[in-house]
Parts: C-alpha cells; sequence; structure tokens
C-alpha cells in the first residue's frame, strides 16, 4: 500500500461501507509507519553516537590533523560538529524525525476520521441526509467553505503586510 496522506483520510460520504472497510487497514498502515520510522531514527540516532565517538577518538589522536594546538572538551565537541560524517548523520536524524511527525500526523487524521465516520453513519441512522428536499452535496459545501477559508486567509495575510508597511 502507498502512503497518500491527503486521500487516506479524505471520506467518501456516498460510500461509507466502503470507508469502515477501509479505515482499519490504513489505520494499521501508517501505525506500522510510525513504528518503523521509530526505529529507523532510534537506529539514526545510534549511528550519531557511533559517529561522534569515532570522530572524538580521531580527533584526540591526531588534534593536528583538526587544526587543534590544545586539546579541550569544548575544542573535540566543537570540531566534531563541523564534521561532514557527523553533519550528515544528523541530518538524517532530522529527516527521519519530520517522516515520524508526518506519519504520526496521518495517524490522528485517521482517529479523526474514524470519528467522522462514525457520526455520519449516526446522522444517516437518522435519515439526516432523507427528505423531500433536494440532497445536499456535502462535497461541494465543504469545498466551497474550504475556498472561502482560503480567501479569507489572503485577505488577512495582505492586511498583516500592509500594517508591517505602515
Amino acid at each position: 500500500m502507498k502512503q497518500d496522506y491527503e486521500n487516506d483520510i479524505q471520506i467518501d460520504e456516498s460510500g461509507l461501507d466502503v470507508e469502515w472497510l477501509r479505515q482499519p487497514k490504513l489505520m494499521f498502515f501508517y501505525a506500522k509507519m510510525v513504528a518503523e520510522l521509530r526505529r529507523a531514527l532510534d537506529r539514526r540516532k545510534e549511528r550519531l553516537n557511533i559517529v561522534k565517538a569515532e570522530l572524538d577518538r580521531k580527533i584526540r589522536q591526531n588534534p593536528a590533523d583538526f587544526d587543534i594546538e590544545k586539546i579541550t572538551e569544548t575544542a573535540v565537541s566543537n570540531t566534531i560538529l563541523t564534521q561532514e560524517a557527523y553533519k550528515e548523520a544528523s541530518a538524517d536524524i532530522i529527516d527521519t524525525n519530520y517522516e515520524l511527525s508526518i506519519a504520526q500526523a496521518a495517524v490522528s487524521a485517521l482517529n479523526d476520521k474514524r470519528t467522522a465516520l462514525e457520526n455520519l453513519v449516526r446522522l444517516y441512522g437518522q435519515q439526516y441526509f432523507a427528505g423531500p428536499s433536494v440532497p445536499r452535496n456535502i462535497t461541494k459545501e465543504w469545498e466551497q467553505r474550504e475556498k472561502q477559508k482560503q480567501a479569507n486567509t489572503k485577505i488577512g495575510e495582505t492586511l498583516v503586510r500592509r500594517r508591517r508597511t505602515e
């Protein structure tokens, strides 16, 4: 199953039965992704510690190679931070942490989706969507509200820019 956060958190209100059948599989997929990313993050942290220890040893063995005249803890620590291997290992941690945060957000969104599905089923059970009136297009209404929010955001950003220039 390929990750498609945006699509996976959407609800097809005309196919609630299908949505409910998909929900556990989606939840498991993203929960498993969170676990895998946590494991990857732990491994990358361990790798960073190894890189740091190896650099510490190299610096102490040959301080002149690193332009250090006097070995102090501060000098060694600061030199480690500037080494390419350390920077790469640190960047890997930052990237993995970001991916983990996105996957955690997806799990949270799927929990919200479950609640929304429960509420939609209740509304259908109470015949909220039934009656002699013309059926509502919830998707279209939701899209219109989102467009209005975006328009309001742009207006707000314009006002903030104007205030800054005044």
